[in-house]
């Protein structure tokens, strides 16, 4: 199944199936002004990566694979921990530290949706790596006709601090 983020306008397609075939590890599906829906694929052993966003809530769901969720008040003080598979969802309210682990044998597919919206249009990354350097370049931004906090900080990573 291909995608195209169309942006603000009126969309359906089979969720299911296309985080299923989503290979890549960010995959920015749909755009509009309040929200975002990516699609993700974790390799076995890999994570999203602990971090934080200050202004966005998150609500992911896995539709393939085991993992492990954590969150807390600091990258140092995960208090919530639970083991999620197929079907489940994680809420992550804005401003707290989490990660999800893949702990399964087969890459852990999910969609997760962002609110405001979190990265720019279209955006695909096929790595975690090239995600993180879209992030470092400054040219993952959610785009001007999005609703944005009127003062957003910026999202902390574990790596970086």
């Amino acid at each position: 199944m291909t995608l195209t983020d169309i942006g603000p306008q009126p969309n359906s397609f089979d969720l299911e199936t296309a985080t299923a075939e989503n290979t890549n590890y960010r995959t920015v599906v749909w755009t509009g002004e309040y929200l975002q829906v990516t699609l993700m694929s974790i390799p076995v052993g890999e994570s999203i990566g602990l971090e934080m966003h200050s202004d966005t809530d998150q609500f992911l769901r896995l539709d393939a694979g085991t993992g492990k969720a954590q969150m807390g008040p600091d990258k140092d003080n995960l208090t919530f921990e639970h083991d999620v598979s197929d079907g489940w969802c994680i809420l992550v309210p804005a401003g707290t530290w989490h990660n999800v682990t893949n702990t399964g044998d087969k890459p852990m597919r999910l969609y997760v949706i962002y609110a405001p919206v979190h990265h720019a249009a279209g955006n695909i990354h096929r790595t975690a790596a090239d995600a993180a350097q879209d992030e470092a370049a400054g040219t993952d931004n959610p785009p001007t006709w999005t609703e944005q906090p009127s003062v957003t900080d910026a999202d902390q990573h574990a790596n970086n601090g």
